[in-house]
């Protein structure tokens, strides 16, 4: 199978279900923590496809969605400030933070803009050395790596004005908070992929080893998915618990040594506020003390109240698992992807956007 065509084979996936319908024999509740997964699973239809005993459920996979609104109004805060110019990814322009957006905030004069990598931000930076430059740091561990190593070349070059603000999340420790907080039952992850080639599959083993959950690391494709399903549906049967890796053809049980290295070196765990989980504990990254030139927090005060949600919407606790988005009174009518008013529905890879475009009511 060496071709994308193949992973989305109708006859193979077919063969696939029907050997998860011929194992699975208790209710079992899976979990996806990555946004591409949600949209996979919607997108393909593959929850009508599997049998009543397995429910699938979508959790805080989406970068975006999780980021928090005091993050948001810190990013704001920073549009405001006299000089700055503010570089970020654009999928963060239109999420609400308490009182404004930063798509409201370039409206309305704000210098920000959108780049498609971080190495976009340092050209800026080199380009105006008069100015500050501020690249918002949002994603989880897939993007952190280029983020890293932009600040190392910025240190490097000695840019002073290239600056982050570091609002990066860390998902096994948010796996872990989703656990301990009990609200919601889960009895196996799919794990993401594109994380996982980066961090290898060592920090999935505390769910393994403290709540007996099982973990697999998935493909995106359809094939992919239901391949990572029939892993997990083996596991229960079988009574085993262990991480293992259907994405076999990127991830490597170590991940990537060098990508860990320069992240290890330019930043160091902190705690972090998701929207919908609260403050997890060494779920975030600030940059080390060599880097600290750097970081946005040590040239402004980005001291914020506690960030306020839309009124109605009901993100926090689609990222939890505990709802649907259907379940949301805002949902289609006053919340759509054309007018977005959570940010579950900004994002693409938001559970409320992938619901909307391809679930069938």
């Amino acid at each position: 199978m060496k071709y994308q065509d193949e992973y989305r084979d109708p006859e193979l996936a077919e063969k696939i279900v029907m050997a998860i319908k011929q194992k699975s024999r208790r209710r079992v509740r899976f979990m996806e923590v990555c946004g591409t997964h949600t949209v996979a699973i919607f997108r393909s239809g593959l929850k009508e496809l599997l049998p009543e005993t397995i429910t699938l459920i979508s959790g805080p996979g989406c970068p975006v969605c999780v980021t928090a609104s005091e993050d948001i109004d810190r990013a704001i805060l920073l549009c405001r400030q006299p000089g700055v110019m503010v570089a970020t990814f654009g999928d963060l322009m239109r999420v609400p933070g308490s009182d404004s957006s930063l798509q409201q905030e370039k409206a309305r004069g704000a210098d920000v803009r959108m780049v498609y990598a971080s190495f976009d931000a340092l050209e800026l930076a080199r380009q105006h050395r008069d100015r500050p430059v501020v690249m918002l740091g949002i994603g989880f561990e897939t993007t952190i790596p280029t983020i890293a190593a932009a600040v190392h070349q910025a240190n490097q070059e000695k840019l002073d004005n290239f600056l982050v603000f570091s609002a990066h999340k860390l998902l096994p420790p948010a796996m872990d908070g989703l656990l301990s907080a009990e609200e919601v039952h889960i009895d196996g992850f799919l794990c993401p992929g594109h994380v996982t080639t980066i961090i290898g599959t060592n920090p999935y083993q505390t769910v393994v080893d403290r709540y007996g959950k099982s973990c697999v690391i998935s493909g995106f494709e359809p094939v992919d998915v239901l391949q990572s399903i029939q892993m997990l549906v083996s596991q229960m049967e079988e009574a085993r618990c262990e991480v293992e890796i259907q994405y076999t053809r990127a991830v490597r049980p170590e991940g990537n040594p060098k990508a860990r290295q320069i992240i290890e070196e330019v930043f160091e765990p902190a705690n972090a506020t998701w929207r919908g989980l609260g403050s997890i504990p060494g779920s975030g990254l600030k940059l080390r003390d060599q880097y600290r030139a750097h970081a946005a927090e040590s040239h402004y005060d980005l001291r914020v109240p506690p960030g306020q949600e839309m009124p109605g919407c009901r993100c926090g606790e689609v990222l939890r698992g505990v709802c649907t988005p259907p379940e949301c009174a805002l949902f289609r009518e006053r919340c759509n992807p054309a007018n977005p008013y959570g940010p579950c529905m900004v994002s693409s890879e938001g559970t409320c956007a992938a619901y909307y475009r391809y679930h069938q009511e």
